[in-house]
């Protein structure tokens, strides 16, 4: 009997052809472009004529590019700022939400919704509540007699503006905190109690241990997501990255080369660049993850 008759093989082709599409979409709107931008890294293209070789001329040229170095810079404070600040608050809000009190489902909605609020919607909102004269930020700390930075408007308070915004938006990370708080066994901190342990060794000895392969998920993902932060600052600087470049991160300044210069070959260097630089930062967080992470399968198994 031929392979394709029998019940395995029916479920081959089943299989394969379910997944088919997805195949397809992969290869032509993900695969495909990543080899095109590979290949276009090394040419000077500018959408109107063909591409032309240059070999590595659009490389030489981003290490020489001040505004690269500029980019990046702003890029990596804001990734050293907003990532552990919200890991922190986010992990903060689901030991809160963690609480046997009422109303609380109400309560994790109220926390969840800003995450879900589509990006250029939430730098919009920003955009007035941030605003220097009447913004209501600026209100709320001038009823306690706080002056008010500039925000957006100074080059000193715009990262930090563009920081607390991302911490606002935490309710996606906080939801994956409170789901692995729920997942520890209730029996651990009985055991807990029962030595003597009070809610501080708990959390130390049994809630945090058992929570860092969940701290390391949501620091890999939360690095990597940071890095390429764009429609956000675009929204709240028009575009320019301002004032003087303070908020000039690198997924912008390759969008204003690929798109507003139409210098694709250079945009697609950069691109390769920051994936390298993901990659690496993302390879460093694994290699010592062994350091800090704890598995309880693995604990077992030994």
């Amino acid at each position: 009997m031929p392979w394709y008759r029998t019940l395995r093989g029916r479920e081959a082709i089943s299989f394969y052809l379910f997944i088919l599409p997805w195949i397809v979409g992969f290869v032509i709107f993900t695969l495909g472009p990543i080899i095109a931008s590979f290949g276009l890294s090394f040419t000077d293209y500018d959408i109107m004529l063909p591409p032309a070789f240059v070999g590595v001329d659009n490389y030489r040229e981003m290490a020489a590019d001040p505004l690269v170095y500029t980019s990046l810079y702003n890029t990596v404070y804001i990734v050293i700022f907003a990532v552990p600040l919200g890991m922190i608050t986010a992990f903060g809000l689901a030991l809160l939400l963690n609480q046997k009190v009422s109303f609380m489902a109400a309560y994790r909605t109220a926390y969840f919704i800003p995450s879900i609020v589509p990006a250029v919607a939430s730098a919009a909102l920003w955009l007035y509540l941030l605003q220097p004269q009447w913004g209501l930020v600026n209100a709320f700390l001038e009823s306690f007699g706080l002056p008010g930075p500039g925000w957006l408007s100074s080059e000193v308070w715009s990262k930090p503006a563009i920081i607390l915004i991302l911490i606002w938006g935490t309710g996606g990370t906080m939801i994956i905190y409170l789901a692995g708080l729920q997942d520890i066994p209730q029996s651990l901190y009985e055991a807990a109690e029962i030595d003597g342990a009070n809610d501080w060794n708990k959390f130390w000895r049994v809630t945090l241990p058992l929570m860092t392969p969940v701290i390391f998920f949501t620091l890999v993902l939360g690095i990597i997501g940071t890095f390429q932060i764009f429609a956000q600052i675009f929204v709240l600087t028009d575009g320019m990255g301002g004032p003087q470049n303070s908020t000039l991160v690198y997924v912008m300044y390759l969008y204003r080369n690929a798109f507003n210069f139409f210098r694709m070959g250079y945009a697609s260097a950069m691109a390769w660049i920051l994936f390298v630089l993901i990659l690496i930062l993302t390879w460093i967080q694994f290699r010592f993850a062994s350091r800090w992470v704890y598995y309880e399968s693995e604990s077992a198994d030994s």
